[in-house]
């Protein structure tokens, strides 16, 4: 399938901003069952400064807000060729040990509420016997069941432990418990950012993200809670890291007091391809 997307992000500014800088991970990744046909980054009110691979793998394009702006926008616009390959994404390669994605972060640190969610998942795969990935397609299910998906509970700092104990969440939280669990159970676990074609709209406000588990003889495996599937052609990896921080598509600092108000514009269409 091929996806065209066209995706801006809009930073608007209380006061002039002197000095800033921003982080972007916006280049979707070249992958198994990926391939980028054309991809291009346009920014106003900032002016690129280097573009790097970070430990992640993640393309990295770093800009510098324009002094005194009121306002930036990231443009991204392109096509990107996909496959389903049922979520596999295959062994492991980068910069990064696969030890790396079973340490906890502040984000993902287990606990009490994290060890029962484990507890669930392994009793339900064949009473404790199951296979890993059929562990994980349980973890799923429990994950869905103990965290509703709703925007507007949670925000990008509620831990996984909180996300818990309000049972209420978006994709963001459902990936994060998951990746926590899974880490629980020695389970390598990473999360991703990146974009899906949904079946009844064109026009969102948001990307998407969503998990991958090391599973020893598939490699990377990749699973989206809240739409119970593990992606296929509709879904475009962008970034992975640790948690959302490592893989958060913009991150900056700004130096003044001034506050500032974010607008996302994303559509994501399938194209015809040429034979």
């Amino acid at each position: 399938m091929r996806l065209a997307i066209e995706h801006v992000t809009r930073y608007r500014f209380s006061t002039p901003v002197p000095h800033g800088l921003q982080r972007l991970r916006l280049t979707p990744k070249v992958s198994a069952g990926q391939r980028v046909h054309h991809w291009s980054i346009t920014c106003e009110g900032a002016d690129r400064q280097v573009e790097y691979d970070d430990h992640n793998n993640n393309h990295v394009t770093l800009v510098a807000i324009a002094p005194d702006a009121r306002e930036v926008t990231l443009r991204c616009k392109g096509m990107v060729d996909t496959a389903d390959n049922a979520g596999i994404i295959g062994e492991h390669g980068g910069f990064l040990p696969l030890w790396h994605f079973l340490r906890p972060t502040a984000l993902t640190r287990p606990g009490p509420k994290i060890r029962a969610l484990v507890a669930t998942a392994t009793a339900a795969a064949s009473g404790g016997n199951g296979t890993t990935l059929s562990t994980l397609h349980h973890l799923t299910d429990a994950v869905r069941a103990a965290v509703a998906y709703a925007p507007g509970h949670t925000a990008s700092d509620t831990n996984v432990e909180a996300v818990l104990a309000g049972k209420i969440g978006v994709c963001q939280d459902h990936a994060h418990v998951f990746i926590a669990a899974a880490r629980a159970m020695d389970v390598p676990a990473r999360y991703v950012s990146g974009y899906l074609m949904m079946e009844d709209r064109t026009v969102q406000d948001a990307g998407h993200a969503w998990a991958e588990a090391y599973v020893q003889g598939l490699g990377w495996v990749g699973f989206d809670i809240p739409n119970e599937v593990c992606p296929d052609e509709r879904y475009v990896r962008v970034a992975t890291g640790a948690d959302t921080r490592e893989a958060a598509p913009v991150t900056g600092i700004h130096y003044g007091g001034a506050e500032e108000t974010l607008n996302v514009e994303l559509a994501v269409t399938s194209q015809r391809m040429e034979q």
